[in-house]
Protein backbone atom coordinates (compact mmCIF):
# COMPACT_ATOMS: atom_id res chain seq x y z
CA UNK A 1 0.00 0.00 0.00
CA UNK A 2 2.61 2.38 0.71
CA UNK A 3 4.62 1.86 -2.59
CA UNK A 4 1.21 2.59 -4.32
CA UNK A 5 0.72 5.47 -2.57
CA UNK A 6 4.03 6.93 -3.37
CA UNK A 7 3.68 6.30 -7.11
CA UNK A 8 0.63 7.89 -7.09
CA UNK A 9 2.23 11.35 -5.56
CA UNK A 10 5.48 11.36 -8.15
CA UNK A 11 3.00 11.11 -10.88
CA UNK A 12 0.71 13.51 -9.05
CA UNK A 13 4.23 15.93 -8.89
CA UNK A 14 5.66 15.42 -12.45
CA UNK A 15 3.08 16.91 -14.12
CA UNK A 16 3.21 20.32 -11.90
CA UNK A 17 5.17 23.04 -14.28
CA UNK A 18 8.41 24.59 -12.74
CA UNK A 19 8.82 27.34 -10.72
CA UNK A 20 8.61 30.28 -12.97
CA UNK A 21 8.23 34.36 -12.77
CA UNK A 22 5.34 35.86 -14.53
CA UNK A 23 5.32 39.81 -15.57
CA UNK A 24 1.69 41.20 -16.34
CA UNK A 25 1.90 43.93 -19.10
CA UNK A 26 -1.55 46.41 -19.01
CA UNK A 27 -2.10 48.54 -21.91
CA UNK A 28 -0.42 51.86 -21.80
CA UNK A 29 -2.89 55.02 -22.17
CA UNK A 30 -1.25 58.62 -22.80
CA UNK A 31 -2.67 60.91 -19.90
CA UNK A 32 -5.64 63.56 -21.24
CA UNK A 33 -3.87 66.66 -22.12
CA UNK A 34 -6.94 69.06 -21.83
CA UNK A 35 -4.86 71.91 -23.69
CA UNK A 36 -3.96 70.04 -26.80
CA UNK A 37 -7.92 69.36 -27.42
CA UNK A 38 -8.66 73.41 -26.81
CA UNK A 39 -6.50 74.63 -29.20
CA UNK A 40 -7.84 71.48 -31.82
CA UNK A 41 -11.11 72.64 -31.06
CA UNK A 42 -10.01 76.65 -31.78
CA UNK A 43 -8.66 75.83 -35.00
CA UNK A 44 -11.76 73.82 -36.11
CA UNK A 45 -13.78 76.51 -35.04
CA UNK A 46 -12.25 79.10 -37.07
CA UNK A 47 -11.92 77.09 -39.95
CA UNK A 48 -15.41 76.25 -40.13
CA UNK A 49 -16.05 80.11 -39.18
CA UNK A 50 -14.03 80.98 -42.24
CA UNK A 51 -15.59 78.51 -44.65
CA UNK A 52 -18.80 80.27 -43.76
CA UNK A 53 -18.19 83.34 -44.43
CA UNK A 54 -16.06 82.66 -47.16
CA UNK A 55 -19.61 80.83 -48.83
CA UNK A 56 -22.08 82.94 -47.30
CA UNK A 57 -24.42 84.71 -50.05
CA UNK A 58 -24.44 88.48 -49.61
CA UNK A 59 -26.18 90.88 -51.38
CA UNK A 60 -24.46 92.57 -54.53
CA UNK A 61 -22.64 95.91 -54.09
CA UNK A 62 -24.65 98.58 -56.47
CA UNK A 63 -22.70 102.34 -57.53
CA UNK A 64 -23.27 105.35 -59.67
CA UNK A 65 -20.78 105.40 -61.63
CA UNK A 66 -21.54 107.95 -63.87
CA UNK A 67 -24.24 110.98 -63.96
CA UNK A 68 -24.58 113.29 -66.95
CA UNK A 69 -27.53 115.93 -67.39
CA UNK A 70 -28.07 115.86 -71.12
CA UNK A 71 -30.82 118.70 -70.75
CA UNK A 72 -32.33 120.89 -68.21
CA UNK A 73 -34.75 123.12 -69.57
CA UNK A 74 -37.15 125.40 -67.12
CA UNK A 75 -40.91 125.76 -68.66
CA UNK A 76 -43.00 128.94 -66.87
CA UNK A 77 -46.07 128.69 -69.23
CA UNK A 78 -48.69 127.45 -68.60
CA UNK A 79 -46.80 126.62 -65.35
CA UNK A 80 -43.65 126.42 -63.65
CA UNK A 81 -42.23 122.75 -65.13
CA UNK A 82 -38.69 121.62 -65.78
CA UNK A 83 -37.99 119.05 -68.31
CA UNK A 84 -34.90 116.74 -67.58
CA UNK A 85 -33.01 114.37 -69.28
CA UNK A 86 -30.35 112.26 -67.68
CA UNK A 87 -27.43 109.54 -68.72
CA UNK A 88 -26.74 107.37 -66.09
CA UNK A 89 -24.17 104.26 -65.24
CA UNK A 90 -24.70 101.77 -62.68
CA UNK A 91 -22.09 99.35 -61.72
CA UNK A 92 -23.15 95.89 -60.39
CA UNK A 93 -20.64 93.84 -58.83
CA UNK A 94 -20.97 90.93 -57.48
CA UNK A 95 -18.62 90.14 -54.35
CA UNK A 96 -19.56 86.25 -53.77
CA UNK A 97 -18.37 83.22 -55.31
CA UNK A 98 -21.26 82.24 -56.98
CA UNK A 99 -22.72 83.39 -59.91
CA UNK A 100 -25.64 85.96 -60.46
CA UNK A 101 -28.83 86.66 -62.43
CA UNK A 102 -31.14 89.85 -61.81
CA UNK A 103 -34.42 90.55 -62.91
CA UNK A 104 -34.45 93.84 -63.06
CA UNK A 105 -32.78 97.22 -62.05
CA UNK A 106 -34.63 99.88 -60.92
CA UNK A 107 -33.16 103.53 -60.81
CA UNK A 108 -34.57 106.56 -59.18
CA UNK A 109 -33.55 109.88 -59.35
CA UNK A 110 -34.62 113.08 -57.17
CA UNK A 111 -33.88 116.67 -56.58
CA UNK A 112 -33.89 117.68 -52.84
CA UNK A 113 -36.44 115.27 -51.70
CA UNK A 114 -38.81 115.29 -54.13
CA UNK A 115 -38.85 112.22 -56.65
CA UNK A 116 -38.28 112.77 -60.42
CA UNK A 117 -39.09 109.42 -61.96
CA UNK A 118 -37.53 106.20 -62.35
CA UNK A 119 -36.10 103.93 -65.08
CA UNK A 120 -36.05 99.88 -64.97
CA UNK A 121 -33.67 97.99 -67.28
CA UNK A 122 -34.00 94.63 -68.00
CA UNK A 123 -32.46 91.49 -66.73
CA UNK A 124 -29.06 90.49 -66.71
CA UNK A 125 -26.63 87.78 -65.64
CA UNK A 126 -23.16 88.76 -63.33
CA UNK A 127 -20.39 85.96 -62.66
CA UNK A 128 -18.11 85.03 -59.98
CA UNK A 129 -16.44 88.24 -59.00
CA UNK A 130 -17.09 89.67 -61.85
CA UNK A 131 -19.06 93.53 -62.14
CA UNK A 132 -21.77 94.28 -64.84
CA UNK A 133 -22.38 97.88 -65.83
CA UNK A 134 -25.84 98.90 -66.67
CA UNK A 135 -26.61 102.65 -69.23
CA UNK A 136 -29.96 104.21 -68.56
CA UNK A 137 -31.79 107.18 -69.65
CA UNK A 138 -34.15 109.23 -67.63
CA UNK A 139 -36.34 111.51 -69.44
CA UNK A 140 -38.03 113.73 -67.05
CA UNK A 141 -40.69 115.70 -69.07
CA UNK A 142 -43.39 118.41 -67.59
CA UNK A 143 -41.73 117.94 -63.81
CA UNK A 144 -43.22 120.68 -61.47
CA UNK A 145 -40.72 121.46 -58.82
CA UNK A 146 -42.56 124.70 -57.54
CA UNK A 147 -40.16 126.75 -55.41
CA UNK A 148 -37.67 124.37 -56.02
CA UNK A 149 -37.10 125.60 -59.50
CA UNK A 150 -34.85 128.91 -58.00
CA UNK A 151 -32.83 126.66 -55.64
CA UNK A 152 -32.03 124.26 -59.05
CA UNK A 153 -31.38 127.83 -61.13
CA UNK A 154 -29.30 128.04 -58.58
CA UNK A 155 -27.23 124.99 -58.66
CA UNK A 156 -27.31 125.41 -62.39
CA UNK A 157 -24.87 128.51 -61.97
CA UNK A 158 -22.63 127.68 -59.42
CA UNK A 159 -21.90 124.49 -61.66
CA UNK A 160 -22.80 121.70 -59.16
CA UNK A 161 -26.22 119.97 -58.66
CA UNK A 162 -26.94 118.04 -55.89
CA UNK A 163 -29.37 114.78 -56.80
CA UNK A 164 -30.59 112.01 -54.84
CA UNK A 165 -30.77 108.42 -55.98
CA UNK A 166 -32.27 105.18 -55.10
CA UNK A 167 -30.96 102.08 -56.83
CA UNK A 168 -32.81 98.48 -56.62
CA UNK A 169 -31.86 95.28 -57.97
CA UNK A 170 -33.63 91.60 -57.41
CA UNK A 171 -32.39 88.61 -58.77
CA UNK A 172 -30.98 85.22 -57.38
CA UNK A 173 -27.80 83.87 -56.68
CA UNK A 174 -26.93 80.12 -58.45
CA UNK A 175 -25.31 78.12 -55.21
CA UNK A 176 -25.17 74.95 -56.73
CA UNK A 177 -28.40 73.49 -57.81
CA UNK A 178 -30.48 75.94 -55.40
CA UNK A 179 -31.20 79.35 -56.49
CA UNK A 180 -30.88 81.65 -53.15
CA UNK A 181 -33.41 85.22 -53.49
CA UNK A 182 -31.40 88.61 -53.44
CA UNK A 183 -32.31 91.99 -53.02
CA UNK A 184 -30.83 95.00 -52.74
CA UNK A 185 -31.27 99.22 -52.53
CA UNK A 186 -28.99 101.40 -52.25
CA UNK A 187 -29.40 105.50 -51.52
CA UNK A 188 -27.26 107.85 -52.74
CA UNK A 189 -26.59 111.55 -52.35
CA UNK A 190 -25.02 112.65 -55.88
CA UNK A 191 -23.12 116.14 -56.39
CA UNK A 192 -23.07 116.62 -60.14
CA UNK A 193 -20.24 119.05 -61.71
CA UNK A 194 -22.28 120.51 -64.80
CA UNK A 195 -19.43 121.63 -66.34
CA UNK A 196 -16.87 118.30 -67.07
CA UNK A 197 -20.16 116.28 -66.63
CA UNK A 198 -18.55 114.12 -63.65
CA UNK A 199 -19.70 113.07 -60.05
CA UNK A 200 -18.13 115.49 -57.40
CA UNK A 201 -18.84 113.69 -54.43
CA UNK A 202 -20.74 110.67 -54.00
CA UNK A 203 -22.37 109.34 -50.31
CA UNK A 204 -24.17 105.98 -50.61
CA UNK A 205 -25.88 103.99 -47.80
CA UNK A 206 -28.15 100.73 -47.97
CA UNK A 207 -31.23 100.53 -47.18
Amino acid sequence: MALAHSKAEYYTHAHLPPHQNYVVLTPYYPPFNRNRCRILCTVLLILLAATVFFLWPCNPDVKIMRFKLNRVHVHTFPRVAVDISIFVTVRVRNTDVYSMDYAFLDVGVGYRGKRLGHVRSESGHVTSRGSSYVDAVLEFDGVELLSDVVYLLEDLAKGTVPFDTVTEIKGHLGVYILQVPLMAKVSCEVLVNTVNQTIAHQNCYAR
